[in-house]
C-alpha cells in the first residue's frame, strides 16, 4: 500500500464506511517539524476550575486515568513514513488513487503533490506506534510504514530517530520498526483473551499529528471480524475516541498493559463515530514474534472449511448447545482429513482453549506452531470425539476441482420446489464465475418472496448436499429432494464463492 503524499495524511481505506486507521487531513497544515500551517485560531478563553481527586479504577491496582496516562505516553511513539517513486509508477497502488475513493472524497480533498513534485513524487504518511522493548522495538500498523524508503520516529521527549522496518504483516496490518536507542520507555503486554466488554480503556496516538493524546472509553465488543478491513480480523472495538493519526497506537486497560493496537474506524464522516477497532496485543504480539525472529509470518493450517453452528443447524444435527464451529467441508490432503475429520463435525474445544466462532478457531490455528500436535475435540453425530491433528505450514494457494457438465433440469417438491438447478455447463460457469465444481448442481433461480430466497438461497449456489445426502449430478439431486414434505425444514450444503456453508430451509 502506498503511502499518503502530504505531510500528517494517515493512510486511508474504505470498505462500506470503513476507514482504516485514518482519513485524510492534508489540509490541516500540522506538521511534526514545526512547518507553517494555516492562520492561527485564537485562543479560547480559559478558566481556572477545581480539581477533585479522582477515584482508583476497579481492577486497576488502585491507579486513576491521570497515572495510567502518565505511564504509558512516553511509550506511545509519533511515526512520519515517506516512499519516493516515479510519476505514473503503481497508479492504484494507493485505495485513495481508486476513482472510488476520489469520488466519495473529491479530487480536491485528495489532491497530492504540488505539479512540480511529479517528476519524482513523494508521499508522506503519518501515524503512531508503540515501544515495546526498550532497545527501541516498535510495533505499529502495516499500512502506515509498508513500502516506505524512510522512517521517522519522534518519541515524547522530541527526540527524532531513523526507523528500520524489521518486518510486515498485511494479513493482520502489522508492522514492526526499530531504532536505535537504549533504556526507552515500554508498555506491558496484556492476555487480551481475558478482556472483557465493558472494560474501561485508553487510546494514545497521534491524532492529526497532535502527539500524545489520550482519549478514554469502554471495550465495545470483541472478536469482530468480516470487516473487510485485514485478511485475519478479531478485533477489539471501542468507543475510546480514534481519529486519523492514531493508527499503530496503544489501547491500554486500567493497569496500563497493551490490550491492541489501534487500526481502524468505522466512519461516515472522515472522524470518530464511538466505533473503532484495534488488533489485540495476543495476536500482535505472536505476529511480531515471527517477524523479529524470520521477518515473515508463517501460518498453520488445518485444512476444513469451517461456519457457525446456529440454532437451525443445531437441531438439524441433534446438537442442543450452539458453542462451537460447525465443519462444513474438509480439504482433500489436509491435515484435517489425514487425522480423520468428517463433515458436520462440530468443534468446540481446539489445542485445550473453547472455541465458539469461526474466527476463534482460525486464528487460533493460524496461530499454532508448524508440526505441533493440538487435541480437537468435537462432537460428531450427537457424540463427543477427540482427534489429534498435526498441523502443517498453510498453502500459498489451493487447487479448484473440475467441472461436470449436462444440460438437464431437475423439479424437486417440497421447500425446493421454489428452485430451478442445472448441471454445471460452460455458459452457465461463465455466468456465475464458477472456476469448477467437483460435484453438486448450481442454482439458476429462486422464486421472489420464497422461503428460499428469505432463508438465504442465493443464485450461483452449488447445492452439494441435501439431508446429508450427496448431490453429484442432477439425477442424484431429484432423488434427494423428492417426496419433501411441504411443513419439514431442509439442511443444503452449498458451495459458495469457494466456500462451503450448511443452510436450513425453514417452510
Amino acid at each position: 500500500m502506498r503511502l499518503i503524499r502530504a505531510w500528517l495524511v494517515p493512510f486511508t481505506l474504505v470498505t462500506g464506511g470503513i476507514v482504516i486507521g485514518v482519513v485524510v487531513a492534508s489540509n490541516m497544515g500540522w506538521l511534526p517539524t514545526g512547518a507553517a500551517g494555516p492562520e492561527p485560531i485564537p485562543n479560547p478563553i480559559v478558566r481556572p476550575v477545581a480539581t477533585a481527586p479522582q477515584p482508583p479504577m476497579a481492577g486497576g491496582d488502585g491507579k486513576n486515568f491521570v497515572e495510567i496516562a502518565k505511564s504509558v505516553k512516553p511509550a506511545v511513539v509519533n511515526i512520519a513514513a515517506t516512499r519516493t517513486g516515479k510519476a505514473g509508477d503503481n497508479p492504484h497502488s494507493s485505495p485513495l488513487d481508486d476513482p472510488f475513493f476520489r469520488k466519495f472524497f473529491g479530487d480536491e480533498f485528495l489532491k497530492r503533490d504540488a505539479p512540480h513534485q511529479q517528476r519524482e513524487p513523494k508521499e508522506r504518511g503519518q501515524g503512531s506506534g508503540v515501544i515495546v522493548e526498550s532497545n527501541g522495538l516498535i510495533i505499529t500498523n502495516n499500512h502506515v510504514v509498508n513500502k516506505a524508503d524512510d522512517i521517522r520516529v519522534f518519541l515524547s521527549d522530541k527526540r527524532e530517530f531513523k526507523g528500520k522496518l524489521i518486518g510486515t504483516d498485511a494479513k493482520t496490518d502489522i508492522a514492526i520498526v526499530k531504532i536505535e536507542a537504549t533504556g526507552l520507555a515500554t508498555i506491558p503486554w496484556a492476555d487480551s483473551d481475558q478482556l472483557e466488554v465493558g472494560e474501561y480503556v485508553l487510546a494514545v496516538g497521534s491524532p492529526f499529528g497532535l502527539t500524545q493524546t489520550v482519549t478514554m472509553g469502554i471495550v465495545s465488543a470483541v472478536g469482530r471480524a468480516s470487516m473487510g478491513i485485514a485478511e485475519y480480523e478479531d478485533f477489539i472495538q471501542t468507543d475510546a475516541a480514534i481519529n486519523p493519526g492514531n493508527s499503530g497506537g496503544a489501547l491500554v486497560n486500567v493497569r496500563g498493559e497493551l490490550v491492541g493496537i489501534n487500526t481502524a474506524i468505522f466512519s461516515q464522516s472522515g472522524g470518530s463515530m464511538g466505533i473503532g477497532f484495534a488488533v489485540p496485543s495476543n495476536l500482535s504480539r505472536a505476529v511480531m514474534d515471527q517477524l523479529v525472529r524470520t521477518g515473515k509470518v508463517v501460518r498453520g493450517w488445518l485444512g476444513v472449511s469451517i461456519q457457525d453452528l446456529t440454532p437451525e443447524l443445531a437441531s438439524q444435527f441433534g446438537i442442543i448447545d450452539t458453542k462451537g464451529v460447525l465443519v462444513s467441508d474438509v480439504l482433500a490432503e489436509s491435515p484435517a482429513k489425514k487425522a480423520g475429520f468428517e463433515r458436520a463435525d462440530v468443534i468446540v474445544e481446539y489445542d485445550g482453549k473453547s472455541m465458539d466462532s469461526p474466527t476463534h478457531l482460525r486464528n487460533a490455528v493460524a496461530q499454532t506452531p508448524i508440526g505441533k500436535k493440538v487435541s480437537v475435540k468435537m462432537i460428531r453425530d450427537k457424540k463427543p470425539k477427540t482427534i489429534e491433528v498435526t498441523i502443517v505450514e498453510q498453502p500459498k494457494s489451493l487447487g479448484q476441482p473440475g467441472a461436470e457438465e449436462s444440460r438437464e433440469s431437475a423439479v424437486p417438491t417440497g421447500v425446493l420446489s421454489d428452485l430451478d438447478v442445472r448441471e454445471v455447463n460452460e455458459e452457465l460457469a461463465t455466468r456465475y464465475g464458477l472456476k469448477g465444481v467437483e460435484r453438486g448442481v448450481v442454482v439458476v433461480k429462486i422464486k421472489p418472496g420464497s422461503t428460499a430466497e428469505e432463508m438465504g438461497v442465493r443464485e450461483g449456489d452449488i447445492i452439494l448436499e441435501v439431508n446429508r445426502k450427496a448431490v453429484t449430478s442432477l439425477k442424484s439431486y431429484e432423488q434427494a429432494a423428492s417426496g419433501l414434505a411441504k411443513d419439514h425444514p431442509v439442511l443444503l450444503l452449498l458451495k459458495r464463492k469457494g466456500q462451503t456453508i450448511y443452510l436450513t430451509l425453514k417452510p
